[in-house]
């Protein structure tokens, strides 16, 4: 008969005490990768509650080395103190002044531009487009990454233009024999809706972020004061369907945002809805409104002085309930506000601030002393403007 010569590596004397280690090993590392799991499990949902850490990863894989303290991008244009400035896209820049209308792309190099006459150049961003306009004129473009979406000519003079979150345009214009005009763009720069009014003037108008609804801010007296109304349009009906007063100011800006129209008067920020219900105001209380930006996730900034003059006063979140969600003290010179998602950037007189909603300081840059105003993206990152260049902020 053979022998067996098979090693019994279990029953082997010599390894006896062999498998037991093994197997603590193996539990030890088994654990392991339980605590590590567990461990990154929670990261995960903390970066996703907050956002912030996936909006790092963002930044990282959207600008490479630049993440890193690496060479920045740098965006060149002429000095004009008519300039203006928005975002198109993930990272292309329109500047317009009264004279010319350019598109930069991500890269900072020239992808179009045109020249142009404006007497009151105006630019509104929203959907990933921007929105180019003379007030009183009669040129509006509408641009997205690759150049011009909409060229158009208006029949009458210019009062606003509004785009919404999915890139649909409210233009208002002043049209003979009428209190105003409002056509209503489709993504496809189509006319889907128009309608003109005859009983109070127009002075703005938005497309709710649903598309299924146009929000019209008409202006009248009543005792010798001006009020300001909201009128609602569904989009597949000729006719309002709502309408509803704003309180104690006239309407300076407004937008859509989910179910909620918001607008910002130099008294206070009122939250209506389509069916003409006044849902909240977030009342100034006797301050001064200095800047403000619609351009939050869910929430509005407000910048209120304490006097007309001066610096003393507080940054404010809004949420789209009209409640305060946050309160800042600031005794110093504030240049610009911006908000874009759930960050919002400070340019204070020595430094750049982005806070979140609850305005807590994410990031801060000391010393950005060519920085005149700046420009939030939704990822975090910040296009600091100054004269004739602007770059980005990467926290």
């Amino acid at each position: 008969m053979a022998e067996n010569t098979t090693k019994d590596i279990w029953n082997d004397d010599d390894g006896a005490k062999e498998p037991p280690k093994k197997r603590r090993m193996l539990r030890k590392f088994l654990i392991f990768l339980l605590v590590l799991i567990a461990v990154l499990g929670l990261v995960l949902v903390a970066a996703w509650r907050d956002g912030t850490g996936f909006d790092a990863l963002r930044r990282y894989f959207a600008y490479g080395t630049e993440a890193v303290g690496g060479e920045k991008t740098v965006y060149r244009y002429d000095t004009d103190n008519t300039n203006r400035f928005a975002r198109v896209g993930t990272g292309s820049l329109v500047i317009l002044s009264d004279t010319s209308l350019r598109l930069l792309g991500p890269d900072g190099s020239e992808v179009w531009s045109a020249n142009v006459k404006m007497n009151a150049p105006s630019l509104g961003q929203g959907g990933g487009l921007a929105v180019a306009y003379d007030i009183g004129g009669t040129a509006l473009y509408v641009l997205d990454e690759e150049g011009p979406r909409l060229e158009l000519t208006a029949d009458g003079p210019l009062v606003s233009a509004n785009l919404n979150g999915s890139g649909m345009l409210a233009v208002t214009t002043q049209i003979s024999g009428t209190k105003g005009h409002v056509d209503v763009y489709g993504a496809d720069m189509q006319v889907l809706f128009a309608f003109n009014a005859h009983r109070r003037f127009v002075a703005d108008a938005c497309v709710t972020e649903d598309g299924g609804y146009l929000a019209a801010v008409t202006m009248g007296q009543a005792d010798s004061v001006f009020i300001s109304d909201l009128v609602i349009y569904d989009l597949t009906q000729e006719d309002p369907v709502a309408d509803y007063a704003v309180p104690d100011g006239l309407v300076t800006a407004m937008t859509g945002r989910g179910d909620r129209i918001l607008t910002v008067t130099d008294t206070c920020l009122a939250v209506g809805n389509t069916a003409g219900k006044l849902l909240g105001t977030y009342s100034y209380n006797g301050e001064y409104l200095r800047e403000y930006d619609l351009g939050g996730e869910d929430y509005t900034v407000l910048q209120l002085n304490r006097y007309q003059s001066g610096s003393v006063g507080r940054l404010v979140t809004v949420d789209d309930d009209g409640e305060e969600i946050a309160s800042l003290d600031v005794a110093e010179e504030v240049r610009d506000v911006s908000a874009c998602g759930r960050y919002l950037s400070v340019l204070y007189a020595d430094r750049l601030v982005v806070y979140n909603r609850q305005l807590q300081a994410y990031a801060t840059l000391h010393g950005p002393e060519h920085t005149r105003e700046v420009l939030t993206r939704a990822d975090g990152s910040v296009l600091m403007i100054g004269a004739d260049s602007a770059e980005l902020f990467l926290p």
